[in-house]
């Protein structure tokens, strides 16, 4: 009589096989993550270092970024963020905290010259990948500290700003933002209209992330090159979430060339992570209404309606859901990654916490089959290739 495995056997030999699959695809995942230029469009490490300084050179028992966790999740081009507050609009405090968070950028570097390096181009960027160092281009999250002066933008862009986030939470000088119902300027301004042809002009990246929809539509009219969304998600996703993209505006996006790149956070991510930060706000507002502004019921309330409804948070699989979308509608050529690490608080997907996680969402891609080509393009060339872009157009109408 002939061999019959039991159940019990043939449930264990599938496990095993599994098992197996399952590491070498890990396996696989962490050698693309290694062996890949990843950039990252956008890190809000300086301010982190701002509000409270730590040495990101060394590991850091909080926070989502520094050195060993880069080096461990293959993360070797994170756009640093120069964010300012959009209350700091139209004050000189704006461009006094850019360049106080561009020295501090420089600063990094000049502490640990032999793992960081500043990036200024494309170029840079994959030489010093290929040296092992980890390049630190940066990037302006809202452009209020150019304060109506062409000269400024030239002045930022000296210093090494290579993609400016026309507006933040407010509108502002250059740009309606997705956050603020007075749309002011219907739009962009009419300085904003003259800073996207500047911007064009001399190479900087046009970031439409936070701008209202009428903002897009008019900069992807007007920008000869290329535009990108450092850190946005898709509306698809998130129903009425003006600060996501939605179909149309990828489609636009598309067409002229440029690349969305997707923000972890979980309020991007899912309609539910937005539905409860929108019951955050109903029940700290009752409390106000309630208690009073300065209450401890409304210091405490965001603690009190956690306990009450545990934050939803999304999940790696949801986020590669946005990935997949953008492939589908518009291809492959037109998606990157903006994780917003550092920005987006404790709101981070399960499985992608902190930038050791790369190769997580590179195991993702994999199980999904993206093929390593592909991935690469979605990790980072994607990017460089709408840089170059940009970097050609300049060098070519630039006034010198």
């Amino acid at each position: 009589m002939g061999f019959k495995p039991s159940l019990l056997a043939l449930a264990v030999g599938a496990l095993s096989t599994l098992n197996v699959a399952c590491a070498t695809t890990g396996d696989q995942a962490r050698d693309i993550a290694q062996n890949s230029i990843i950039v990252d469009g956008h890190i809000d490490v300086p301010y982190r270092v701002h509000n409270q300084w730590v040495d990101v050179t060394q590991a850091t028992s909080d926070g989502d970024f520094d050195y060993p966790r880069a080096r461990k999740g293959g993360l070797n081009a994170p756009f640093m963020s120069i964010y300012v507050p959009a209350s700091l609009d139209n004050s000189d405090q704006s461009t006094q905290l850019a360049h106080q968070l561009i020295d501090s950028v420089e600063a990094i570097v000049q502490r640990a010259p032999d793992k960081f390096a500043l990036a200024g181009n494309a170029a840079e960027v994959r030489e010093q990948f290929e040296k092992g160092v980890i390049s630190l281009p940066m990037g302006m999250e809202n452009g209020s500290p150019i304060q109506g002066k062409l000269d400024n933008l030239q002045i930022f862009f000296d210093r090494g700003i290579r993609y400016i986030t026309l507006a933040h939470s407010q509108s502002n000088h250059i740009s309606d933002s997705s956050y603020d119902l007075r749309r002011k300027w219907k739009g962009l301004s009419p300085f904003g209209k003259e800073l996207v042809r500047e911007m064009n002009n001399i190479g900087m990246l046009i970031d439409i992330s936070h701008v209202s929809d009428d903002a897009f539509y008019q900069v992807v009219e007007l920008t000869k090159t290329p535009v990108i969304a450092s850190h946005s998600s898709l509306r698809h996703f998130t129903p009425g979430f003006e600060r996501n993209m939605n179909d149309d505006m990828l489609k636009k996006l598309g067409q002229n060339g440029g690349i969305v790149m997707i923000n972890f956070g979980s309020g991007f991510v899912t309609k539910e992570a937005r539905q409860w930060r929108d019951g955050l706000s109903k029940f700290t507002n009752a409390q106000i209404k309630e208690y009073g502004a300065d209450s401890e019921q409304v210091s405490n309330a965001e603690q009190t309606y956690q306990q009450q409804h545990p934050y939803p948070y999304s999940t790696l699989s949801e986020v590669l859901d946005h990935i997949d979308y953008v492939v589908n509608l518009i291809g492959i050529e037109h998606v990157g990654i903006g994780s917003d690490y550092d920005g987006v608080g404790d709101t981070l997907p399960e499985g992608l916490k902190d930038v050791s996680a790369f190769p997580n969402l590179v195991a993702g891609l994999l199980e999904r089959g993206y093929s390593e080509a592909d991935i690469k393009k979605i990790l980072g060339e994607n990017f460089l290739r709408v840089w170059e872009q940009v970097e050609q157009y300049a060098s070519q109408h630039s006034k010198s």
